[in-house]
């Protein structure tokens, strides 16, 4: 029964209610029964006994006329509805107002309390009757002589079972209250229970349809905020392995067309060799050179491939190395600009003089400048102009690289930089897999800096390379020629974006 949430929190709700209610219940039937309605009864009997005492004080030929005495008691009895009794100094019983007394009557009578009623204390009791059953307010009240000494003892004792009924009927009371909020308890441990019970079980069975790979539609997030919090969670879950999906669906299409073209173009140069192109000398060079090419486009995709694997793993290998930036940009320009003038694009390099020695990995930097140059050649069209600026503030370097393309949608800033993500834009241009603002991105962040996006619809891009001047790194001894021993290696996943470096 208490396997599922919604019993336990119907529970939950009921046992206050079983164990508080008795027990409040129980704590106040005690106290109105014996602190408040038997100490005002008692109360109320002292003040009438006092009263008789005084009229029998008046009334001195009483104590020496047992009839007279018997008279006045049977008149006041019924009136105070208690038995009235006459007590001499003696002990005696002179009088009583109870038939059942009779045999009492010139008999000597030991009760608790008496002895201090004679020496002129008022004495109220308070006890159960053996007899009944019932409650018993029994008052002592001494009659004062001229003397001011006890000349008698006036008796006056009443039983009340109207307590008890009283009594009963409170826990009655209580009885119904209990039930009532035991149902209204179970009715509101149910309606929440309920209201619990359904998001949890929507966002559990879309958990499940998740892992049997259907489709979801997004959570609606209502409930108590603790189960918005996990809708939230679970859409945000699903939004990611949607756009993972597609990313995996991008990068299959992307596999097929990179690979496919170079592959086609070997095959078919190949195929020409063993056709006997070979004997023509100018022939076979064109066909080898042909393929060298593709074959170098193939060894770029495996790089780009296998820095995208480093990222998903975690970590980037790098070597520090102090560079002097003029030698170094004019070393990775120069290929860049002519690409750039073969299509017919301007091109323009403004370097700030005096710029320091930088500690970088000169192979990966120039892998990030020479995606975002690639980028800004493809996509800007012939008769465009490309812009390289670099400088230097307080305590960071930067580079830009400005071109006059299309321009990015504000919408894209930050999904530009996603693995296979292609704009809008790059879908006119089928050439690439996608990979190079996010590896230009990681190698800025390797390195202790950003890469910032300033772009607008029509206006061109502008991408802002960002290093610091200082960098603590360790030893980095020459590596062997196969790059993936390269012996130094900082962390890239794991850990939130740096911040942008002032300046930027």
């Amino acid at each position: 029964m208490l396997q599922t949430l919604r019993a336990r929190l119907i529970l939950s709700h009921l046992l206050p209610v079983l164990i508080i209610i008795p027990l409040i219940g129980g704590t106040l039937v005690y106290v109105l029964e014996n602190k408040v309605l038997l100490t005002d009864l008692a109360d109320q009997e002292t003040g009438q006994a006092v009263l008789v005492a005084a009229m029998v004080g008046y009334r001195s030929d009483i104590w020496f006329d047992p009839a007279l005495a018997q008279a006045f008691v049977a008149r006041l009895g019924p009136a105070l509805q208690a038995r009235v009794m006459l007590i001499t100094t003696d002990r005696i019983v002179l009088a009583s107002s109870d038939a059942a007394d009779a045999q009492l009557l010139g008999h000597h009578l030991d009760v608790a309390g008496l002895g201090s009623a004679l020496t002129g204390e008022i004495v109220a009791q308070v006890y159960n009757s053996q007899q009944s059953g019932s409650q018993v307010v029994d008052i002592l009240v001494p009659v004062l002589g001229a003397d001011n000494q006890a000349v008698g003892v006036v008796r006056v004792a009443r039983q009340f079972d109207s307590i008890s009924e009283q009594a009963l009927r409170l826990r009655y009371v209580i009885v119904i209250v209990l039930a009532a909020g035991l149902l209204v308890g179970g009715a509101l441990g149910w309606v929440l229970a309920l209201d619990l019970q359904r998001p949890l079980q929507r966002v559990t069975q879309s958990v499940l349809r998740l892992a049997e790979g259907q489709q979801l539609t997004p959570l609606v997030e209502q409930g108590p905020e603790e189960t918005r919090l996990l809708a939230r969670a679970v859409n945000t879950l699903v939004e990611r392995l949607r756009a993972m999906e597609q990313a995996r669906q991008q990068l299959l299409s992307n596999l097929v067309h990179e690979l496919g073209r170079p592959l086609g173009a070997l095959r078919s140069a190949s195929q020409a060799l063993l056709g006997g192109a070979d004997h023509d000398a100018a022939l076979r060079q064109e066909l080898l050179l042909g393929m060298d090419e593709e074959i170098g486009r193939l060894q770029r995709l495996l790089d780009e491939l296998a820095q995208l694997h480093r990222q998903l793993l975690g970590t980037m290998e790098l070597c520090f190395q102090s560079v002097e930036l003029d030698s170094w940009l004019s070393r990775v320009l120069a290929p860049l600009r002519e690409s750039a003038l073969a299509k017919g694009l301007g091109w323009q390099v403004t370097v700030a003089p005096g710029l320091p020695a930088l500690e970088i990995d000169p192979d990966r930097l120039a892998q990030a400048l020479g995606n975002l140059l690639n980028n800004a050649i493809k996509y800007t069209p012939s008769g465009g102009r490309v812009s390289v600026d670099a400088g230097a503030t307080g305590d960071a370097v930067w580079v830009t690289v400005a071109d006059t393309g299309p321009g990015i949608a504000p919408e894209e800033h930050d999904r530009v930089f996603a693995p296979f993500y292609r704009g809008r834009q790059a879908s006119r241009f089928r050439q690439g897999m996608g990979l190079g603002l996010t590896i230009a991105r990681d190698v800025a962040v390797a390195h202790g800096g950003s890469l910032e996006l300033d772009s607008e619809p029509g206006q061109g891009s502008r991408f802002t390379l960002w290093l610091p001047r200082t960098r603590q790194h360790g030893p980095c001894p020459e590596p062997p020629g196969d790059e993936s021993t390269r012996p130094a290696s900082v962390s890239t996943g794991g850990s939130p974006e740096p911040q942008p470096l002032p300046g930027a």
